[in-house]
């Protein structure tokens, strides 16, 4: 009879049973808490942060950031020192600065990243190994290639010994560790830490021409500099980033770039991006018109540059046709 009473007045048996005297309400089901807002990434990680680490905007204001300072105060440290009337010394030291300024900021940035130091371009293992003597061989003989093209031209003269003896073998070494620290720093001051947190935001060839024409510009304040070696610069660091792209590293880039300024400077004794250094080994001359020979420029500033590099890139090209240089997450791969 209950159950026709309940019927007609709607009651569910979970009412029915709270109406019998003594009977308890069963409590809700508690549901299950919602840890989703509590594991959200904060809003400061979510602004700085990306899965695969610190985002590339930011990761290049913090290495710029670091760098100008740096190298500013190495600059001034290398003047403030009085090595000799020269300079040379002076120079040795202040470029050896500039690349420990270069270098730091990417260290510290490494550990922020957690990557391999190894990712921005000069893996220790490499170091002074295969790829950076084949490199210095490709320099040599490019500079060789575009200097005897002015030779068979006859508006480029090798002259007789500058110096001698053991006065030559000096400046020889000299240049070498010279020029081997302006590879090391340019190099991976615009294709190191740069190229692969810009390749991260922007892709690797699109970061590549931004770079090479920073690096094209950073010689702008060299004596007796024009358009036409800014220019070249600008392909020549071009050039270098694809030796980065089949290459996986800079070390083929960073031999390449010392015996190319070391033959121009001390070997072929011609300008180097507008000025005759000291210490050169012969005394050489250049006849005929500038955009042939470069001037007073050097050999950047010859149209025959541009040649010599675009046949160098074919042929490095076809003889490196697999990419080895990859960003991913952390960097590897």
């Amino acid at each position: 009879m209950n159950d026709g009473i309940d019927k007609g007045m709607n009651i569910s048996s979970e009412e029915r049973g709270a109406l019998v005297p003594g009977a308890t309400t069963p409590e809700p089901t508690a549901s299950a808490p919602d840890f989703a807002a509590a594991v959200q990434p904060s809003y400061v990680r979510t602004v700085f942060l990306s899965p695969d680490g610190l985002r590339a905007g930011w990761g290049l204001l913090c290495y710029m950031a670091m760098l100008y300072p740096l190298q500013s105060l190495a600059g001034r440290w290398a003047g403030s020192l009085d090595l000799g009337a020269s300079g040379l010394w002076s120079m040795m030291l202040e470029e050896f600065g500039v690349f420990v300024a270069a270098a730091v900021p990417a260290f510290v940035l490494a550990r922020v990243e957690k990557r391999p130091w190894g990712v921005y371009g000069l893996p220790g293992r490499q170091a002074f190994g295969k790829l950076f003597w084949v490199g210095a061989v490709w320099g040599f003989a490019s500079i060789t290639l575009l200097l005897g093209t002015m030779y068979g031209l006859r508006v480029f003269a090798v002259g007789p010994l500058a110096i001698h003896g053991m006065r030559a073998v000096k400046f020889a070494a000299f240049w070498a560790v010279m020029f081997l620290l302006v590879g090391l720093f340019e190099d991976f001051r615009f294709r190191g830490y740069l190229q692969f947190t810009l390749t991260r935001g922007i892709g690797f060839w699109p970061a590549a021409v931004l770079l090479s024409c920073d690096f094209g510009w950073s010689h702008h304040g060299n004596a007796g500099e024009q358009w036409m070696g800014l220019l070249a610069a600008t392909v020549i660091g071009f050039f270098f980033c694809l030796t980065l792209r089949r290459t996986g590293s800079l070390w083929f880039a960073v031999g390449f770039h010392m015996a190319w300024d070391w033959g121009e400077t001390f070997f072929y004794s011609v300008p180097d991006s507008g000025t005759v250094f000291p210490g050169h080994l012969l005394k050489s001359s250049f006849h005929g018109p500038h955009w042939l020979t470069g001037g007073m420029v050097g050999p950047e500033g010859s149209v025959l540059c541009f040649v010599v590099i675009g046949v160098v890139w074919v042929v490095f090209e076809r003889m490196y046709p697999d990419v080895k240089y990859g960003v991913t997450k952390r960097g590897r791969g």
